[in-house]
């Protein structure tokens, strides 16, 4: 008796089948597509919009990534130091009288500039009254010494690195002020396992689809198709995403060999990582900022006056004792302070001759390039995939929670065709 419910029940099904063949195949391509967009979107939304759409706090949307831009921040500063790269190493590799050298001429243009502007500024007069070749005199000495300074403040550097500069500071201010730039950290290199869960989408999709399209074959209910569009967009995310990092090592399946797209690509991933931390984060004008800028901006300034006071002070020559009677002392330190001051806030300009040379002596991108591809695969995963893993699991509910509305706009589409003729 079984038996033959059995078989007419699957005379049925196959008739029909037969009857809304296209409709029948609509389901697993249709699953396809919903395995594909679902995790393009939700990709799309793990980066987009930068800044907050709506009405805040909770009607809208920003993009995962630039919401928790300083934790992310925080994510990609623990994978640079000190696993990867230290303070002292990017300064030790520096040498002091090349970085003077290099910018010898701004820097001569920018003494001059000064003393001029100091002068006429805090004693037009005086400035006026001395003869021309004394006031050259002047300008010249301070130049002369200028690049010996230089190289001075810079050895001063190398020695307390660890009290005037903090690279895990500076990288985090870089990416929470650019939130384009942290997009560009996980996009740059992860865009090929991104593209992969867009494709693995579609053929997951597909895959289960077919399942679908058998199930509703035999029986059809309203909640089947939502269920089903969120099982998909749930699953095609998740199985994705562990085709990207498992396994480890490469493994033979038969004839097959596997190992997860993200260490197979780990020295592409390493270079591109290494090139965009050394071009848009750790590049030589972001460090000479936050040097003079940073946390620890009183010690540098300190540094730096206390070269600048004593070149000024030596290199005044005849014209100290005269300038200090006239103006008073206490007017002469308030110039010289003025000096140290205006020579801080200039500088990052006046440096940017450097970039090249120190770019190239630093050589961040290679190093951290060589580094990365040296590590094990355990070790690569725990040093990137941070960044990743915080909130793969929005990733996945995303893609599951719009697979759900395609299901239920999928029940609404078959209501409609099974009231219209037969196809």
């Amino acid at each position: 008796m079984n038996d033959v419910i059995g078989m007419s029940l699957l005379a049925a099904a196959i008739a029909d089948f037969k009857a809304k063949f296209w409709l029948y195949l609509s389901i697993p391509v249709t699953s396809g597509l919903v395995g594909y967009v679902t995790n393009v979107i939700a990709i799309k939304m793990m980066f987009y919009p930068l800044h907050f759409v709506g009405i805040p706090p909770y009607l809208g949307w920003q993009g995962i990534i630039p919401r928790k831009a300083g934790k992310m921040a925080a994510i990609a500063c623990d994978t640079l130091v000190p696993q990867l790269i230290s303070e002292r190493e990017i300064f030790d590799r520096l040498d002091p009288a090349r970085v003077a050298s290099e910018i010898e001429k701004p820097l001569l243009d920018l003494v001059e500039d000064l003393m001029e502007e100091i002068m006429r500024e805090y004693e037009p007069t005086l400035w006026e009254t001395l003869p021309l070749r004394v006031r050259n005199l002047i300008i010249r000495r301070v130049q002369d010494d200028a690049p010996e300074v230089v190289a001075q403040v810079m050895n001063d550097l190398r020695e307390q690195v660890d009290t005037v500069f903090d690279l895990k500071d500076m990288v985090t201010t870089t990416l929470l002020r650019e939130p384009a730039l942290i997009n560009a950290v996980f996009q740059e290199t992860g865009r090929e396992e991104f593209k992969f869960i867009g494709r693995s989408g579609f053929y997951f999709g597909l895959l289960f689809g077919i399942f679908q399209m058998i199930g509703w074959m035999f029986y059809k209910a309203d909640w089947q198709l939502p269920l089903f569009g969120l099982v998909v967009g749930w699953a095609t995310n998740y199985l994705a995403l562990e085709m990207i990092f498992r396994p480890h090592e490469p493994r033979r399946i038969g004839p097959l060999t596997i190992q997860g797209l993200f260490f197979k690509r780990q020295k592409e991933i390493s270079r591109d990582y290494g090139r965009l931390i050394a071009d848009r984060i750790v590049t030589p004008s972001n460090i000479i900022e936050s040097v003079l800028k940073g946390p620890f901006a009183d010690r540098v300034f300190s540094m730096i006056a206390k070269h600048v006071k004593r070149t000024i002070d030596e290199q005044s020559g005849i014209a100290r004792p005269f300038i200090a009677w006239t103006i008073g002392t206490k007017r002469y330190v308030a110039m010289k302070e003025a000096a140290v001051s205006r020579i801080v806030a200039r500088l990052p300009q006046a440096v940017r001759a450097v970039d090249r040379y120190a770019k190239d002596a630093m050589d961040i991108s290679q190093t951290l390039a060589q580094r990365l591809e040296a590590l094990p695969p355990a070790e690569f995963e725990s040093m990137l995939r941070p960044a990743f893993k915080e909130d793969e699991w929005m990733l996945i509910a995303v893609g599951a929670a719009l697979g759900f509305c395609v299901g239920i706009a999928q029940v609404i589409a078959f209501g409609l065709l099974a009231v219209a003729p037969s196809l």
